[in-house]
């Protein structure tokens, strides 16, 4: 089942600002078992229980990827990255080029070893490389469908490794988004104590956009972000895959709230559910919150963040997903 979840909703593109295809299937996934709204920035909403807002937890559906921003003579076309790509990474990929028509194959060219004359072999910037798309002239590319302002993603394949590992690209944040519809199905017939938000949220990729706009709307008891811990080195300590859900504690956004941390780790254990604390680096929605709630940040670990290969364990999102519910049911 999750899976099944995962290889679907990884492989539909939507970069930040771009994400509709994603959000309308998770209002297929979501429609069964509850209602949800979109707001006028592009998040979508699902609430559950009545009375005082009690808490939010947001899973963004941005990925990161390429922004079409021209079209030369020769028809390979120049793009602008969305959101934080390591340069190191464009260098020679597959890519689908997302047009209001459907979906073109792209790739990004290198210089061959052979013709490499001065033997440089120094990352090439990302305003240095084109897309190719076949095309021979700005014509042809405009008559198969490419704009200004589409865009790419990183083709994606799915790998599940020796039956415990998936992994693609832009599980950040997909595996959050099937995290919180796992939960919304599993709590629709529990009575809770107040008011919870699930929303799954846009443009975060690109500075938390989504979430501030929910900021300025919800004030809630607490605020959760379900996103990436990026791991494994000297910095993340002793956080492994396959270790359990995990408290994000802090990151370069925030150090998010102990008191809440403390709760949520005593839930866990009430439940058995395997739990890890850590510190990495980047940012989540619920740094938005801070200052009017209490914040925390819940992941599972993720390996090669921000790459084609992004890979994290199933029973770690399995606990996860528990965790959720035992918080939402016991807060």
């Amino acid at each position: 089942m999750l899976v099944d979840e995962l290889r679907e909703i990884t492989r539909i593109p939507g970069i930040s600002g771009y994400e509709e295809k994603v959000r309308e299937k998770i209002a297929e996934w979501v429609e069964p078992y509850a209602d949800y709204t979109v707001d006028t920035i592009g998040n979508l909403i699902v609430e559950l229980g009545e009375g005082e807002l009690k808490g939010i937890l947001m899973a963004h559906m941005d990925e990161i990827g390429l922004l079409i921003t021209g079209i030369r003579p020769d028809g390979k076309l120049t793009f602008r990255k969305i959101g934080g790509i390591d340069d190191r990474l464009l260098y020679g990929r597959h890519l689908d080029v997302i047009t209001e028509n459907g979906k073109l194959d792209g790739v990004i060219g290198v210089l061959p070893v052979h013709l490499n004359l001065e033997r440089r072999f120094d990352t090439v910037p990302w305003s240095k490389l084109v897309i190719d798309i076949g095309a021979e002239s700005r014509e042809e590319a405009e008559r198969l469908g490419v704009k200004v302002l589409d865009y790419a993603v990183f083709k994606k394949h799915f790998a599940v490794l020796n039956d415990r590992y998936i992994s693609t690209r832009s599980l950040d944040d997909r595996f959050g988004v099937v995290a919180l519809v796992e939960a919304i199905k599993d709590l629709v017939d529990h009575d809770l104590d107040g008011r919870w938000i699930f929303a799954f949220t846009v443009q975060e990729e690109i500075g938390l956009k989504g979430a501030k706009f929910l900021a300025e709307h919800y004030t809630p008891k607490y605020a959760f972000a379900i996103d990436s811990f990026a791991c494994c080195n000297e910095l993340t300590g002793d956080v492994r895959l396959g270790g359990g859900a995990v408290i994000r504690a802090v990151d370069n956004s925030a150090i998010y709230t102990r008191k809440l941390a403390r709760k949520v780790a005593e839930i866990a254990s009430r439940n058995d559910i395997p739990l890890q604390i850590g510190v990495t680096g980047g940012g989540t929605d619920a740094s938005v919150f801070q200052g009017k709630s209490e914040v925390l940040a819940l992941s599972v670990p993720i390996r090669y963040l921000h790459s084609e290969v992004e890979t994290l364990h199933l029973a770690d999102l399995e606990a996860l997903i528990k965790l959720i519910e035992a918080i939402t049911l016991e807060m």
